[in-house]
């Protein structure tokens, strides 16, 4: 059996973040293809960490800027290397090439961090997100990261085209996997109507950035929904809820923190509406596909909305404003039309777009390829061996050195 070994910047925890998830989507996908994976981080699981055992995957710990990662590669020897992050690759790519320099180097994206983070620092400072300066240092470093690798796995069309289209980084070494939805999986005629749910929800991992905003913006916008439905509560479930959001918790505004939740699917399942007001982020909004799944309508922006739909033309519950975020929040509540026209659309987007055996055929074609055609990749996008000669270098002596200095304490 081929072997991958998964280098994570953390243990997945799919209960609690679209990241976590995608991470046990890709070992799913590589399972399939019949590899013998591997996972090693240099984190500590948490109580939300899935337990890897359970679906046959080896846990390994990790140690920074030690031999040990040198040992267990050769004891390894991986055909393939996956790195969670351009942070993870950073760390340990260039031991990656100078230990079993015929594996597989492939990046998988998760979102494009840069594009986050300069989308983050435009909002902060009341710019228009759309107008952010995306030519960061972390750009260069993540970019530089791409160039590195033999393929990167990209989560959004939207992405893709940025970096080929702004920063010319060749087709040959993207590969889109979106998040992935199991299609036939889902049964309509199980799912709850409209006069069987009630009440709004909002979720998402609450150390995320992007989470946090979008809960003090419904603090604001919550007031005026209620307004309208008096009646109506807000319940807003993630993981790691900071004090300032947890000190926004008022039952009697109807806005309730409820922490962690074990299956989103059944909280979706009685909601009528999923709010998710996200003013700023990359890649795509896993909450916006769960809801899709589970028959639950969502109202949310166009940075939410970006790279699900092909096109938000038409598609009234996207909103470029808050007056209209809240109207189109009562109307999705009050309206059953309405409701069940958004509701059916994205049963017939996760169908189009997100459906896992659309996926898995390509995915197969395109790791044989590289596989049996490796060396030829590399010549044909040599920039990248250029960036990991001079990179291999300077962190192998940088961290040889860090190593050295650790020993003499």
């Amino acid at each position: 059996m081929p072997v991958l070994f998964i280098i994570g910047h953390t243990f997945p925890e799919p209960a609690t973040t679209a990241a976590g998830r995608r991470m046990k989507q890709l070992i799913s996908l590589f399972a399939e293809l019949g590899y013998n994976i591997h996972f090693g981080s240099t984190a500590a699981p948490t109580k939300y960490t899935i337990d890897l055992s359970q679906i046959k995957v080896r846990v390994h710990e990790l140690k920074l800027n030690d031999v040990s990662f040198d040992l267990l590669l050769k004891e390894l020897k991986p055909d393939v290397v996956l790195f969670d992050r351009f942070i993870t690759e950073e760390q340990f790519g260039w031991r990656v090439s100078d230990g079993c320099p015929e594996a597989l180097k492939i990046l998988d994206t998760e979102d494009l961090h840069f594009l986050r983070k300069a989308r983050e620092t435009a909002y902060k400072n009341d710019m228009e997100v759309t107008q952010a300066d995306i030519f960061t240092a972390v750009a260069k470093r993540e970019l530089a990261s791409i160039m590195r690798c033999d393929l990167s796995l990209m989560i959004s069309e939207v992405e893709l085209e940025l970096l080929t289209a702004t920063f010319g980084i060749p087709r040959g070494l993207l590969w889109y996997v979106p998040l992935l939805v199991e299609v036939n999986n889902i049964d309509r005629d199980q799912i709850p109507t409209f006069s069987d749910r009630k009440d709004f929800i909002a979720v998402g991992n609450l150390k995320h950035a992007p989470n946090v905003a979008s809960v003090k913006l419904l603090k604001i916008l919550w007031p005026q929904i209620r307004e309208k439905l008096p009646d109506a509560q807000l319940h807003i479930y993630g993981a790691y809820a900071p004090q300032e959001l947890r000190e926004m918790h008022s039952p009697k505004e109807g806005f309730n923190l409820m922490g962690w939740v074990d299956s989103i699917s059944e909280v979706m399942g009685k909601a009528k509406v999923l709010l998710a007001p996200i003013p700023f982020g990359a890649g795509l909004k896993g909450k916006l596909i769960d809801a899709m799944v589970n028959g639950l309508p969502s109202v949310t922006t166009p940075m939410g909305a970006e790279g699900i739909y092909s096109s938000t033309l038409g598609l009234s519950w996207v909103c470029d404003d808050w007056k209209a975020f809240v109207v189109k929040a009562v109307r999705l509540y009050t309206h059953q039309d309405a409701w069940k026209m958004a509701q059916d659309h994205g049963f017939k987007t996760v169908a189009h777009r997100f459906d896992r055996d659309d996926f898995l055929p390509g995915f197969q074609t395109k790791m044989e390829e590289l596989n049996s055609q490796l060396a030829q990749h590399r010549k044909e996008h040599f920039m990248g061996q250029v960036l990991q000669f001079h990179t291999l270098q300077s962190s192998k002596y940088m961290s040889k050195w860090i190593e050295e200095k650790g020993k003499k304490h």
